[in-house]
């Protein structure tokens, strides 16, 4: 596996880890109110790690996995992320972009694993943080 590809996977897992904590903590306050089990299954979950991971990559480009794997995701030209771009970059990873593996597996990633199908459709790319 491609070492950006590898640490990117590490990031999502510390992502997820976290999302799932926080996730079980809203549960607990959610059970008692809401009775709809594809509430707590599906959107729950979707909607507290959606909220996460953008509001972390809005403020500074890494979430929590990133930062620890020493990764940034910047705009492809360089200028500062937009919220459309983090937007769209979630919604394709999460809805397409598992569809895209299955069809090509090998062209999934870029030769380094730092840009892959969500970050082409939403103009970003992950790189290495050199600065910290």
């Amino acid at each position: 596996m491609k070492r950006i590809s590898k640490k990117r996977t590490k990031a999502f897992m510390i992502d997820f880890a976290i999302s799932t904590a926080v996730t079980a903590g809203v549960e607990y306050f959610l059970r008692k109110k809401v009775k709809n089990e594809a509430v707590h299954a599906l959107i729950t979950p979707t909607v507290i790690m959606w909220t996460l991971e953008y509001a972390q990559l809005r403020r500074n480009g890494q979430t929590l996995g990133y930062k620890q794997q020493g990764l940034v995701l910047e705009d492809a030209d360089g200028s500062e992320l937009s919220s459309r771009q983090i937007v769209k970059r979630m919604a394709y990873r999460d809805t397409i972009g598992g569809f895209s593996y299955l069809k090509n597996p090998k062209g999934f990633a870029d030769q380094d694993g730092g840009t892959m199908p969500q970050d082409r459709y939403a103009h970003t790319s992950v790189r290495a943080d050199i600065s910290g």
